[in-house]
């Protein structure tokens, strides 16, 4: 073989061995020689050329290339050169094309030093800048540069059509011992296809779509696609302003929850998906007018099965192809902050699916995982769990979670599964879990991860919100890390959610013997910042709908339903409700199909829908609702003793205490007239909600817009109103607005 190149080299780049084919590809000094000028080496690897000449780009200097190994291993060698030179190569296959190519061995690294520091310290809170594809000018050419992340594989090659999927083609080299490989390819752009082959310490070949890639095909293909993100221009600077000055605890989030897939479908063309920007319209346009404040999508990441609702993703980076391209949901987040309405997506840095292509055994190991299953692995779920002690993983969800925010405009992360990542013995059995280095099953890796997540994004974007879908008792869940808490700004009311939902669907005979389950939830509501939720979870699996969880014929349904609604709304804490429950749905979530938008024709259903909207808009337009969630300063209880009528009283309160509102809910289907309750003040109470309106599919029985209070001392104050109270009712009051001007607030005695 007449070579300049080492021989053992070469063969290590023919056999897909070699951690830098830079060394031996591209141009090489190789000796000075007379005059001035110095010898050098062209060499490439291009197997299925059958000449090739390397082109100055500088001059006229043509060079032919000799074939060196049959496999498609080229040199020239340039002697009339005193300085290294910009070429291309004119290659001739074997089907007789010609075409030519830039040399991506002839560039310089592009990731630093520092980069590669900060990603390997698990710091480099924007490393989706520098890993995966982006494309760019490099030294005067256009093209693409790719980075990943695979510390154990011996060879790591960019396939694409742009290469006939030939992973000898364009080798990565290896940047030091970071475990980072980093290829320039020129003339790969927009829209193109590609993967990464990786070959592994036991020769086994894999085929991975990228980690960080921007944007993927629609399934069930599985590449990655080169994307840049930068081409939409935002029109939501006002929002992103007020949002980044404010925070939420003190206004209202009243948030509709939504899986796109199936909110609704277009029939009559094959049931495909709404588009994003249809979506732009039609659920933008319906959530502004039911007076929801966000929208809460279930993940939309990109993953490769329709039936995991999106919480088994591949694509942590890539928003999914079945709606449409980046900047379609760009458009989609920019028309609701438009509209005052602020955008949360579920995240999933949990655990992820097994998929060939996707994270599991990347480079051949457990680089995103454990390798231990005890560790690495939900039986429950047949997934994966990240491995947390590691911190380039960490890197790679933490800079996940900026990236949401930053690129996309999102307003708030809803942190899945937050409790299996907590407890090591998560839906274990004993033997199937490793307790941590104290012998217990905290997982201390998970905690400081869930701290380091939670800092950094309120470091990049303080107004964000951060929800952690956490089911037991942990403690300070929603406290800063300076306090020992996990530093989320909400928590989902797992408890009042289980509590709640077992006595609303138990028939209206027994729930004075479960009274309990209806105000246990008063007794924790502050030590959290709590979302009060029904959400996607309820409404699946034989759990039933929200509405045929209610007992009693259609009429008692409907009335039971409108009941706990209003309780829900007058509970502290914020809310959220999955899509279909706003108008009754009756059928369970089915995520093949669109929601029931023709019952909308039956007045029942669509008085309800009404109710809800109604409801959005007291709970917007009473600071009384929102504005002190998370203190018993804005709770008071009435009365929530009255077990036999199954009846409950209690006043909600606002910063300034004479803004206030009155709560009745009736929770069986008895009329109760001449009910007293105390009440604080002197003056009348405004009947403001009563969801016993015929408006809203009602007996219309009710107090007549308002009641006066008497000098009657009652329920351990000064003053009394008594109520019709009317069957699976909640009445709303409110003192006169004028009247309450001249009262004082006084303070309660301790």
């Amino acid at each position: 073989m007449n070579t300049t190149a080492n021989i053992s080299e070469l063969y290590k780049l023919i056999n897909g061995e070699h951690p830098d084919p830079y060394s031996i590809l591209g141009i090489h000094r190789l000796e000075e020689c007379k005059d001035g000028e110095t010898l050098f080496a062209i060499r490439a690897y291009i197997p299925n050329a059958k000449e090739m000449y390397a082109v100055s780009l500088e001059d006229d200097g043509r060079y032919e290339m000799e074939k060196v190994h049959e496999s498609g291993f080229f040199e020239a060698l340039v002697n009339n050169r005193c300085n290294f030179f910009k070429y291309k190569y004119e290659v001739h296959d074997y089907l007789d094309n010609c075409f030519d190519l830039y040399d991506p061995y002839c560039f310089l690294p592009v990731i630093s030093d520092f980069d590669m520091h900060l990603f390997n310290e698990g710091n480099h809170h924007k490393i989706y800048e520098k890993l995966g594809a982006h494309i760019m000018n490099n030294d005067g050419i256009d093209g693409t540069l790719f980075a990943v992340w695979a510390p154990c594989a011996k060879r790591v090659s960019v396939i694409g059509d742009f290469n006939q999927w030939d992973g000898r083609r364009h080798q990565m080299r290896c940047l030091g011992s970071s475990g980072i490989w980093e290829i320039f390819i020129p003339g790969v752009m927009q829209n193109d296809v590609y993967k990464y082959e990786i070959k592994t310490c036991k020769n086994e070949l894999y085929k991975k779509s990228d980690p960080y890639a921007f944007y993927s095909e629609l399934r069930p293909s599985t590449a990655s696609i080169v994307y840049d993100l930068n081409n939409y221009d935002w029109n939501d600077d006002s929002w992103m302003n007020g949002r980044n000055n404010s925070g939420s605890f003190d206004k209202p989030v009243s948030i509709y929850e939504v899986h796109l897939g199936s909110w609704q479908r277009v029939t009559e063309e094959d049931n495909r998906f709404l588009t994003y920007r249809e979506f732009a319209d039609k659920l933008v346009d319906y959530v502004s007018d039911m007076n929801y404040t966000h929208i809460e999508l279930l993940p939309i990441a990109e993953h490769p099965f329709d039936g995991s609702w999106g919480y088994q993703l591949t694509g942590y980076y890539s928003i999914t192809s079945r709606y449409g391209k980046p900047e379609d949901f760009m458009y989609l987040v920019d028309r609701c902050h438009q509209k005052g309405i602020g955008i949360i997506m579920d995240w999933v840095p949990a655990h992820f699916p097994k998929d060939g292509h996707g994270l599991a055994r990347f480079d051949g190991t457990a680089l995103y995982e454990h390798e231990d299953p005890r560790q690495g692995e939900h039986p429950d779920w047949g997934t994966h769990i990240f491995n947390f002690g590691r911190n380039e993983v960490r890197n790679f969800l933490v800079s996940n979670a900026v990236f949401w925010f930053e690129n996309y405009h999102i307003d708030g992360l809803r942190v899945d599964a937050v409790a299996s990542m907590l407890y090591l013995d998560y839906g274990k059995k004993d033997g199937e879990w490793l307790p941590n280095k104290w012998g217990g099953k905290e997982n201390v890796e998970a905690i400081d991860f869930l701290k380091q997540l939670n800092t950094t994004v309120f470091n990049y974007c303080p107004g964000a919100m951060m929800i952690a879908e956490e089911s037991t008792s942990w403690a300070l869940v929603s406290k800063p890390p300076y306090v020992g808490g996990l530093g989320f700004s909400f928590k989902w009311n797992m408890g009042w959610m289980n509590d709640y939902l077992r006595y609303v669907s138990m028939d209206p005979i027994y729930r004075k013997y479960h009274h309990n389950n209806l105000t246990f939830s008063i007794m924790y509501a502050f030590s959290e910042n709590f979302i009060l939720v029904l959400s996607h979870d309820e409404v699946v699996h034989g759990k039933c709908s929200m509405i045929n969880k209610m007992p009693g014929d259609y009429w008692q349904k409907f009335a039971g339903l409108r009941a706990t609604y209003g309780y829900m709304y007058g509970h502290p804490g914020k809310k959220l409700l999955f899509m279909g429950g706003e108008f009754g749905q009756f059928i369970e979530w089915d995520y093949k199909r669109s929601l029931d938008w023709h019952l909308l024709d039956y007045d029942m259903h669509k008085k309800l829908q009404q109710y809800v909207k109604d409801l959005n808009t007291l709970y917007k337009n009473e600071k009384a609702l929102f504005e002190v969630d998370f203190s018993y300063d804005g709770f008071e209880w009435i009365d929530c003793n009255d077990s036999d009528h199954s009846v409950i009283s209690f006043i909600r309160k606002a910063k300034d205490c004479r803004d206030m509102l009155v709560f009745v809910c009736n929770f069986t289907p008895m009329v109760y007239e001449d009910y007293r309750i105390g009440v604080p003040y002197d003056l009348k109470y405004d009947e403001i909600l009563n969801s016993d309106s015929e408006l809203y599919g009602g007996s219309n029985i009710g107090n007549l817009g308002g009641v006066h209070a008497e000098q009657y001392e009652f329920h351990g104050r000064p003053y009394s109103v008594r109520l019709r109270i009317p069957p699976f009712g909640c009445l709303v009051l409110k003192p006169g607005h004028e009247e309450i001007k001249e009262v004082e607030c006084v303070e309660e005695e301790e």
